[in-house]
């Protein structure tokens, strides 16, 4: 794999509930909705669960990702491709961390931080 390690660890605060930052990770429709500048390959189901393989395109670069974890208040993706790593994401009443680490020419600090302040534009879009 061509490409750095990169390691970034992010935290803010989101005026949403703990289901609704669930919601906007897990079910691929919303996901979709935030997620700026990705195309996700086609058949995505209903919802994310664990053993799920699936891909995503930023401009050339495809990323795979297959769903380690699933869970209420957690998502552990597996990366390959265009990132060679992991991405974590932990959530809470108000709140949304994420880590992601791994080998990549792309900028990796920055496509997260673009990712979390989408995301939380998107949910307070959806409150009001």
């Amino acid at each position: 794999m061509l490409g750095t390690f990169q390691q970034s660890q992010l935290r803010i605060e989101i005026e949403a509930s703990s289901d609704a930052i669930h919601d906007s990770l897990l079910i691929p429709a919303q996901l979709q909705k935030w997620l700026l500048g990705q195309s996700f390959s086609p058949g995505m189901p209903e919802k994310l669960t664990s053993g799920l393989d699936f891909t995503t395109s930023t401009g050339p670069v495809q990323i795979h990702h297959h769903v380690d974890v699933a869970k209420n208040n957690c998502l552990r993706l597996l990366l390959s491709g265009g990132i060679d790593g992991f991405h974590e994401w932990y959530w809470g009443e108000g709140w949304v961390q994420s880590r992601l680490e791994g080998i990549s020419v792309l900028p990796l600090n920055l496509g997260q931080t673009v990712s979390l302040l989408s995301l939380r534009e998107f949910l307070r879009g959806k409150k009001g």
